[in-house]
């Protein structure tokens, strides 16, 4: 059993470097040069133990003209390897920073492809761990492992020279090797299994410490800090618990390889003065192993790092690859690609809920025509938003079908789907952006003409004249320097600058006050009929003027028309006009 655990573990981390390497063969000649400079440190790495033995030896029998000879030679030697370090210093950053870039542009990519429920059940630290520190570990392995690999191939020539000159001494430091390593490696495999259980707590932590950040104010307001922060240090105390526990499993067994390297070096000295008392060792060649004894060492700390860098390796590309290509659902479109829609849309028998056992549309059916202004109105939850969702393929439908120009959404492409519709929600997301980055989000190559028509549609342009930088102005994440009605007016503004064929308002006006609900109403009507437009409205009060209104009750169409007409054959609609006057 033990065995086919290796096995595939083994298969799994060779499939990961098979993977890599596809991001990494772009700058094979940074590594290619890394491996020769390498090559040059391992070279200075044997011959500099000999030296600083000689250096001692004739120190010791005064022949100090050779040992001042042998201290240039080492001086040469170092500023040479000092050299050769910062050379593959910049090789392996060279390489490090440009795989890096390019596994953090796929990852934010395929973050950005993610089906949105997979968005939905997953904390936000899950995606920001993984593109920043899972793919920080996985962008330098192959640099890496070329280091660790050229500290053995160096240290193993260390070996091989003590070989030569005393056999007993050499079986004697691989004997002492494989006790000390054979520690080492239960601490990697136990590190290994206590690092997986504390990345995924890390996660939790990083989204709910991103939580605190965006959600400070109203943690303010609720005056809620005690209990949110009752809830982040459990957090914080459960993680640093775990890392303790896995900080102190890892000191036992420093301790008990500490232990034994120290035994080894006591004893090393006594099997060394045995053999010179025996007259199988002279003074002069213990000296030499004496000082090549140390870089022994060093051979199984470069074999101990190259094992948990492999064991760091696996366990970040599975996090990963899980993201660009594993088990994440991803968004999927069709094939059919569409420049211009002219805006007829079509919901036949759609059956839709975000879980299975509880439908939200229920067997829906509508048809709105391409240049029409046509409003959702109904009681909240009755299903409105939904309608939005799925018209911009957020959701994929699979129950019934919803027709764009006759042709079912789901043989589309995406960009067929989302460069034709603009959708402004309620609470639209404003980046921490200027005003004017913010408004390129959609069309990045519009000009201050265009942007600054925009604004002025959307009642905002007078506002960002007052402001310092105008539309340079940095607006904070969430936009936060903003009020909510001057957000959605920039939301709107931003809709407006993609001049798409369909624009969805989603309750787009309900936090605006009357006056600029108003000339964003004119804005709307100054659209009508060169757009197809589709608003829901809380305020029945601003719809009542679109060529149709269609009421959605318990996730139904119960009657579409005009108002008038829904006034006299809708109880449900006349009940919320009603209240709405009262």
């Amino acid at each position: 059993m033990e065995e086919q655990k290796k096995k595939i573990k083994f298969q799994e981390t060779w499939q990961a470097l098979k993977k890599t390497w596809k991001y990494s063969k772009k700058y094979k000649k940074y590594l290619f040069l890394f491996i020769l400079v390498s090559i040059l440190s391992i070279a200075v790495g044997v011959i500099t133990p000999l030296l600083s033995a000689k250096l001692l030896l004739n120190m010791t029998s005064g022949l100090l003209n050779k040992v001042v000879f042998i201290a240039c030679i080492i001086l040469f030697v170092e500023i040479s390897r000092n050299g050769i370090r910062f050379l593959s210093n910049y090789l392996v950053n060279k390489a490090y920073l440009a795989v890096l870039t390019d596994v953090q542009r796929d990852l934010a990519l395929e973050t950005l492809n993610l089906d949105i429920k997979e968005i939905d059940k997953n904390s936000s630290g899950l995606f920001i761990d993984r593109i920043t520190k899972d793919a920080a570990e996985l962008s330098g392995v192959f640099s890496d492992l070329v280091f660790y690999l050229s500290g053995i191939v160096t240290n193993i020539g260390v070996l091989g020279a003590i070989f030569i000159v005393n056999k007993v001494m050499f079986i004697y430091c691989v004997v002492a090797l494989f006790l000390i390593y054979w520690v080492e490696r239960v601490r990697i495999k136990a590190w290994f299994e206590r690092n997986k259980v504390l990345r995924q707590i890390n996660e939790e932590n990083s989204g709910l410490i991103g939580e605190l950040v965006r959600g400070i104010r109203d943690i303010k307001v609720l005056n809620s800090a005690k209990d949110f922060m009752v809830k982040t240090i459990n957090r914080i105390k459960e993680a640093n618990t775990k890392r303790l526990s896995m900080i102190v499993n890892q000191q036992k067994y420093s301790f008990v390889s500490g232990s034994l390297k120290d035994i080894s070096d006591f004893m090393f000295i006594i099997l060394g003065i045995s053999l010179i008392k025996s007259g199988s060792l002279t003074i002069d060649n213990m000296v030499v192993i004496y000082m090549y004894q140390s870089r022994v060492y060093n051979l199984l700390e470069a074999i101990t790092h190259f094992a948990e860098e492999i064991s760091r390796f696996t366990l970040s590309s599975g996090r990963v690859y899980e993201i660009i290509e594993g088990k994440f659902k991803k968004e999927k479109f069709g094939k059919k690609h569409l420049d211009y829609i002219e805006g007829n849309f079509e919901f036949k028998n759609v059956t839709f809920g975000y879980e299975k056992s509880r439908p939200i549309l229920k067997n829906l059916s509508f048809k709105v025509n391409a240049n029409e202004t046509v409003a959702f109105v109904g009681k909240s939850g009755g299903g409105k938003t939904t309608v939005f969702s799925l018209i911009d393929k957020l959701y994929t439908v699979k129950d019934g079908e919803i027709l764009i120009d006759g042709i079912n959404i789901n043989d589309l492409d995406k960009d067929s789907i989302r460069n034709n519709i603009s959708i402004i929600t309620q609470s639209p997301y404003i980046f921490n952006f200027t005003i004017k980055e913010n408004l390129k989000i959609t069309k990045n190559d519009a000009t201050d003409e265009e942007i600054i028509e925009a604004c002025k549609i959307a009642q905002l342009h007078d506002y960002i004249m007052t402001l310092p930088d105008k539309y340079d102005t940095l607006i904070g994440e969430g936009g936060l320097t903003l009020s909510g009605g001057q957000r959605q007016r920039l939301a709107i503004a931003r809709a407006l600058l993609k001049k798409t064929e369909i624009i969805l308002f989603d309750e787009a006006t309900s936090a605006l006050d009357n006056q600029t609900q108003k000339s964003i109403q004119k804005a709307i009507d100054n659209m009508k009929g060169e757009y197809t437009i589709l608003i829901i409205a809380h305020r029945l009060s601003t719809v009542i003027g679109a060529d149709r209104l269609i009421l959605i009750n318990d996730g139904k169409v119960e009657a579409e028309g005009t108002h008038q007409e829904l006034l006299k054959k809708s109880k449900v609609y006349k009940e919320l006009y009603e209240n709405e006057l009262d």
